[in-house]
């Protein structure tokens, strides 16, 4: 179970996109709210949340919203997930250490954390968990006084949750 709950500062990194562009959280910070989603290429829960972060991303992408996926795997094999899942937002590679996903605690993927503009994380969100999802649109909807969009269809069959 990860340290970092909502209430705590979320740990600052930089790391590199799979395209080489560096991002640091600070840096995303200073535009507004973040969205961090930890992950594994072989990970089966992983490969069902992401469709979902990237409808996210495209309802909430904005100057002031960044999507961000960190990935625990190498940059070939986290292109090629991107590509299969058909994620856009910027997927930042872990170094062979995890020392970003370490310095999160991080006990399983995926684990997402949206944090807000002052460092604090206000959701910390291990598995998938829809209600979190949810929470999350709603905050980044809320952040940029836009109407609040459902991340789910109602003609969609998703369970609450499955664990990472």
């Amino acid at each position: 179970m990860t340290h970092i709950v909502a209430g705590n500062s979320a740990p600052n990194f930089s790391l590199k996109s799979f395209d080489g562009k560096e991002f640091s959280l600070a840096g995303s910070l200073k535009k507004g709210p973040v969205v961090l989603a930890f992950f594994k290429v072989s990970c089966p829960v992983c490969k069902f949340t992401f469709p979902f972060l990237e409808r996210l991303c495209q309802r909430y992408k904005s100057d002031n919203v960044t999507l961000l996926g960190v990935s625990q795997d190498n940059v070939s094999a986290s292109r090629d997930f991107a590509q299969d899942f058909g994620v856009t937002f910027p997927v930042l590679i872990d170094d062979a250490s995890y020392t970003v996903s370490n310095a999160y605690g991080l006990s399983m993927v995926p684990t997402v954390f949206l944090v807000e503009p002052d460092g604090t994380v206000k959701i910390s969100s291990m598995g998938f968990v829809k209600a979190d999802l949810e929470s999350i649109a709603d905050s980044l909807a809320d952040h940029q006084n836009i109407t609040r969009t459902p991340v789910f269809l109602k003609t969609e069959s998703i369970p609450a949750n499955k664990p990472g």
